[in-house]
């Protein structure tokens, strides 16, 4: 017998391969765009937006499916899409070729991101969502960190073939997993059938009102796709970063890493310490270090600097991931369609940023700088609305 444990640990280890996987592919995916193919920031910046707009609505999309179909199902689906476009995207030698094969991954991996958060999240009570939530987070930001530290180095040993054959070996893995572990799930839910329920807990009665909840989560789903406008502009422009400072593919892997772990570090002090729940001036001083750290890392000239600016950077994009996933979960009673919609926003600022970074560009081409000022203003933009809600919530309360 497989117990409740074991199977969300199996679960954990999904999520950590897939988060491998995936960000293997997609980070480098603009440095195979740019050595290959000879893709400009400006280019890579409308791949990059082109990927987001397909993702907000795959993903929103995902969310609802695994709702219907169910989450193993939904799992197989997503990770049998993505092995079979990964191989054929190996085999490929034009660009166009490259970009439908990414559109036809991401559509893939839309299809996990939501399944995953729900089924960790699935059967926990109240009181234990922040601890799941904070277990996560930690695991898929130690694996995203992991494989941006040493993608460069796999690249430089194993040439661009190493972005699609390793994923697809790792999805392989996923592949199987799932399937043992949709058997298991059928077992435990018929050992729970069995047992007594838990004594209920008493109220918390810490927890904020509904509409107090409600607030925070749209001020999170508001946040997020900020954060994830500058993430995604900042990965889609390292290329351009590297050969500003002659750095090899290895190098600039472990130098342009730095933020996610500091993510990573943040994750796991906002999993400790939960001062933070439903505290705006939390969620507001990180989106002010966003928008300083972002411009910081890309237009100061010294490389101390940056390096300096990605430790800001990357603990406010955990606080403020953090916080939009929390908040998902923690309101949500269909978890698989909170995750989903989640999920969905993370693809709309991944969309946003570098569409709105290609036009500064486009249209202020003699200011190399143009394109992160354009992506700075979208930002303070977000930061005034952040700001306009929180105040309309506290006058409807």
């Amino acid at each position: 017998m497989t117990s409740p444990q074991k199977f969300k640990l199996a679960c954990f280890v999904i999520e950590g391969l897939n988060s491998f996987s995936t960000i293997l592919y997609f980070n480098y995916l603009y440095f195979l765009m740019h050595a290959k193919f000879g893709f400009s920031d400006q280019q890579n910046l409308a791949l990059a937006a082109l990927i987001g707009l397909i993702y907000a609505f795959a993903a929103w999309q995902g969310g609802r499916l695994a709702h219907r179909l169910g989450y193993f199902n939904t799992l197989k689906l997503g990770f049998g899409i993505m092995i079979v476009a990964w191989l054929v995207g190996a085999q490929l030698s034009s660009a166009t070729g490259q970009i439908i094969a990414a559109c036809i991954v991401n559509i893939g991996m839309c299809l996990t991101w939501p399944t995953l958060e729900a089924l960790v999240s699935e059967g926990e009570s109240a009181a234990n969502i922040p601890r799941v939530l904070g277990i996560y987070n930690i695991i898929w930001a130690a694996t995203y960190a992991g494989a941006f530290f040493i993608g460069g180095k796999l690249i430089d040993d194993f040439g661009f073939k190493a972005i699609f054959y390793i994923p697809a070996v790792v999805m392989a893995g996923q592949f199987a997993l799932a399937f043992w572990l949709q058997h298991h799930a059928h077992e435990i839910k018929r050992a729970a059938l069995n047992n007594p329920p838990a004594p209920a807990l008493p109220p918390d009665h810490h927890r904020p009102s509904p509409a107090k909840a409600k607030a925070f989560l749209r001020m999170a789903w508001l946040a997020n796709p900020f954060a994830y406008i500058a993430i995604n502009t900042l990965i889609a422009v390292l290329p351009g970063v590297a050969a500003k400072f002659h750095l090899s593919t290895s190098v600039a892997g472990v130098v342009c890493s730095l933020w996610c772990f500091a993510r990573l570090a943040s994750f796991v002090v906002l999993w400790r310490w939960n001062g933070w729940h439903y505290r705006f001036r939390w969620l507001l001083a990180s989106f002010v270090l966003l928008v300083i750290s972002f411009v910081a890392i890309l237009i100061v000239p010294a490389l101390a600097s940056i390096l300096l600016a990605q430790l800001f950077f990357g603990g406010a994009i955990g606080l403020i991931y953090y916080s939009s996933l929390y908040y998902s979960m923690d309101v949500s009673e269909v978890k698989s369609e909170h995750g989903g919609i989640h999920e969905a926003v993370i693809g709309l600022g991944n969309c946003l940023g570098p569409a709105v970074g290609a036009l500064s560009l486009q249209f202020a081409v003699r200011s190399a700088n143009s394109g992160a000022l354009g992506v700075a203003g979208l930002l303070s933009c977000g930061l005034v609305a952040l700001v306009w809600i929180q105040i309309n919530s506290r006058q409807q309360r």
